[in-house]
Parts: C-alpha cells; sequence; structure tokens
C-alpha cells in the first residue's frame, strides 16, 4: 500500500511538473523588469513586447511542445551603418566574451541580441535569465553602437 501511495504521489508531481505554463512565467518576469507596465501582449498571447532602459524587447514562444522556440531579441541597430567592417568585427567580439547565452545577429538590416532555445525542458529561471540578459546587454550596448556607427536614422520600434 505504501508504494502504491509514493507511485501515486510520483504520477501526481510528475503530472504537476508537465503541466508548467511558460506563458505565465514569461508574464511574470516582463512585469517584474517592466515597472512603467509598457508590455504588450499580441493576439496570440505568444509575443510580448516591452522598453527596458532606451530598448524595446521581444519575446515570442511558439508553443508548448519541445520542438517549439523560446526566443527573445532587441534591435540595438539599423541599417545603413558607418564603417561596416569595424561594426562587424565589433559584433564578433563581444559575440566572443561578453554576450553570455544572448549573440549579436544582423537580419533585415538590423542589428539584434537575441537568445533563442527549444522549450524543452525550458525552466523559469532559464526564462528569466534569457529575457534579462538580452535587456540588459542591449540596453548596454545600443547607444554605443549608435555612437560609433549609426547614422542620422533612427532604430525602427
Amino acid at each position: 500500500m505504501t508504494s502504491t501511495l509514493h507511485e501515486s504521489m510520483t504520477d501526481a508531481n510528475f503530472d504537476i511538473n508537465s503541466s508548467f505554463n511558460h506563458t505565465d512565467t514569461i508574464q511574470t518576469v516582463i512585469a517584474g523588469m517592466d515597472p512603467d507596465k509598457t508590455a504588450v501582449v499580441n493576439q496570440t498571447n505568444n509575443t510580448w513586447k516591452f522598453c527596458y532602459g532606451t530598448v524595446e524587447v521581444l519575446v515570442n514562444i511558439t508553443g508548448e511542445d519541445p520542438r517549439d522556440t523560446f526566443t527573445v531579441f532587441s534591435t540595438v541597430l539599423a541599417y545603413p551603418v558607418k564603417d561596416e567592417l569595424a561594426l562587424l568585427k565589433f559584433l564578433l567580439e563581444k559575440n566572443a566574451a561578453e554576450t553570455f547565452e544572448a549573440r549579436f545577429a544582423i537580419q533585415n538590416d538590423q542589428v539584434l541580441v537575441l537568445a533563442s532555445r527549444s522549450v524543452e525542458d525550458l525552466s523559469a529561471a532559464e526564462i528569466s535569465r534569457i529575457i534579462t540578459v538580452v535587456a540588459a546587454i542591449a540596453d548596454e550596448y545600443d547607444e554605443e553602437l549608435h555612437a560609433k556607427f549609426g547614422t542620422a536614422q533612427p532604430v525602427a520600434k
């Protein structure tokens, strides 16, 4: 009888853990980082946008299946840029030494800070860390990138 009770409790714990709600956790983390309540959630409830310091941060989760993806990114500079070769060298050096799980990338003529991973085994602590790392790095480097490599055109939001 003890064995059956233990097995039932283990099964119940497994069910609780497997129903971990990434969406609620993301909303809680963003609420803690967004004192001005700027966060916007899209109609599907899978994408959030909020301001952190001088940057806008986007958070997206494509679903709860292990093959789905959790992505956080922020645009820190828009093309055209001055001295693209120096910019690329700067970004690669920062990627090697200072971006933790995040990285600088270029997509659609925009320099981004981003981090992405599958949702399989994604924990609340990882969600918090990834959002914090991307937001902090983007906020730290956006003004420096604009000063060194930007033109008069502002980053599109």
